[in-house]
């Protein structure tokens, strides 16, 4: 298995139900058997659906309506440790000044590719305030819809709530990565925003 080196550029997709649903270009900040962390700051050319996806939506047969996105208003470094199915994201204001809010994203384990990693995002989410003295459940209603219309199975819903809970007790005992001082960590004032590569869309139904 080969390894991104810092400061290189990748691509995070979103892939699932055979269709690509976003596309971010990144820079590597780590990559390791342990951690794997990216950065893309406010001002980034994305690629995301042009309405949020629907149980429906995921459950047709439809080509999902993707289309350019500017990200604004934060910067992000997201941190996921191999193999497991969520990734925590720190969230600062535009600039990289003061924290917004630290964002657990319930997804499925990265996937490595040719440009980057892959992933399924779970819907469910968690925001922690900038003190991680507080959080909160996010978008819990359209994940309660995903459940009703069969996108994710009951035991499915279960394993990924659970997942939530366990990342919230990690955060609470200052485990990885809440422990390692990623929310002073600075970009390198040389890195600049990272533009998609060609082939950026081509994907491998499974």
């Amino acid at each position: 298995m080969s390894f991104w080196k810092p400061g290189e550029h990748i691509v995070i997709r979103g892939v699932g139900f055979g269709r690509l649903w976003w596309v971010m270009p990144a820079t590597i900040v780590e990559d390791t058997p342990t951690l794997i962390a990216v950065y893309w700051r406010s001002g980034t050319r994305w690629k995301d659906v042009r309405e949020h996806a629907t149980a429906d939506d995921l459950l047709s047969n439809e080509k999902a309506d993707i289309i350019d996105k500017t990200w604004s208003e934060t910067d992000v470094l997201m941190l996921a440790i191999p193999g497991e199915s969520h990734s925590v994201w720190i969230m600062w204001e535009e600039g990289h000044t003061k924290i917004r809010c630290w964002y657990i994203n319930l997804e499925s384990p990265l996937k490595r590719t040719h440009f980057g990693f892959d992933e399924m995002d779970h819907e469910l989410d968690i925001v922690i305030s900038p003190d991680r003295s507080r959080w909160r459940w996010k978008d819990e209603e359209a994940f309660k819809e995903m459940e009703l219309k069969g996108v994710f199975t009951t035991e499915e819903v279960q394993a990924i709530r659970q997942e939530g809970e366990r990342v919230i007790r990690q955060m609470q005992m200052g485990e990885s990565p809440f422990c390692c001082n990623w929310e002073n960590w600075k970009p390198p004032s040389e890195w600049n925003i990272p533009e998609l590569p060609i082939g950026w869309d081509k994907i491998s139904v499974e």
